[in-house]
């Protein structure tokens, strides 16, 4: 039963776990969290690529099916040392995910992403889109305080609406008629930022979109799990902070159960 392999810097990639689980009931799974050397988008990008091999070879060698990159800051800088190690695995990434499902539902070719200042930084979401049809505007706004607000635990906190009605202003005030949730913690806010964008403007969550994406790949390329036993899940982290299974518990929506920590 070879499993899928998603890994991602800290806790945010379980989002994806949580939607890959609900699209595809009976695939296995094995997460990586690498929550020693968590963040890592105050890090070089020659670091990054280090940490992103070093984890790939590592889900590489518990035969996995296919490999998601569920972290954006990886997936900007480092995706093509995946790609490269993977060699014939397929490789999905989340920025691709949701770049594909943005240029697809936009309507007014109008598009917004939100995420941590490193990946707007990177422009990878724009240049992307851009790839894909020229002609779609993309306005990006970094929102360094979402991450803290989520791993708190405030959701639905009124500093949490403030700080999403200022992170929001120069967006909206572009008309956009989407916008791209560019982080696995944002889903978690998705009620309240539908709330503060309003009804007109439909949110891109790569958690949903890699799922269906990852859905059709297994199923072209003829890997999908239709019969069997029960899926098995395993967590597996470089370090266990304190506060990492109550946090990783409200991302995934069930129990966590056993983590494994690894030493590298």
């Amino acid at each position: 039963m070879r499993p899928i392999g998603v890994f991602d810097s800290g806790v945010g990639g379980l989002t994806v776990v949580r939607a890959l689980m609900e699209r595809l009931p009976l695939e296995s799974i094995i997460y990586f969290g690498d929550t020693a050397r968590v963040p890592y988008g105050v890090k070089s990008v020659a670091t990054i690529e280090h940490f992103t091999a070093q984890i790939t070879e590592f889900l590489l060698q518990r035969d996995v099916k296919m490999l998601v990159i569920a972290c954006n800051t990886m997936a900007a800088v480092a995706a093509e040392v995946v790609h490269r190690l993977a060699a014939d695995i397929p490789v999905l990434d989340v920025i691709e995910a949701g770049a594909r499902a943005a240029v697809a539902d936009s309507a007014g070719r109008r598009v917004g992403v939100i995420g941590t200042p490193t990946t707007i930084n990177s422009n990878a979401y724009a240049r992307r889109m851009h790839e894909l049809d020229p002609s779609v505007q993309v306005y990006s706004q970094a929102c360094p305080l979402f991450v803290p607000l989520v791993e708190e635990g405030w959701l639905e906190h009124r500093v949490t609406r403030l700080t999403a009605q200022e992170y929001l202003r120069p967006v909206l005030a572009e008309e956009v008629d989407s916008l791209v949730l560019g982080c696995t913690h944002y889903p978690l806010l998705k009620p309240l930022l539908r709330d503060v964008a309003g009804p007109r403007v439909r949110m891109i969550d790569s958690a949903l979109t890699i799922a269906e994406l990852a859905a059709r790949h297994l199923q072209e390329a003829g890997l999908a799990r239709t019969t069997g036993g029960a899926a098995e899940y395993r967590f597996v982290v470089s370090d266990v902070p304190l506060r990492f299974q109550t946090i990783g518990e409200r991302f995934l929506g069930r129990s966590l159960g056993a983590v494994e920590k690894v030493d590298w």
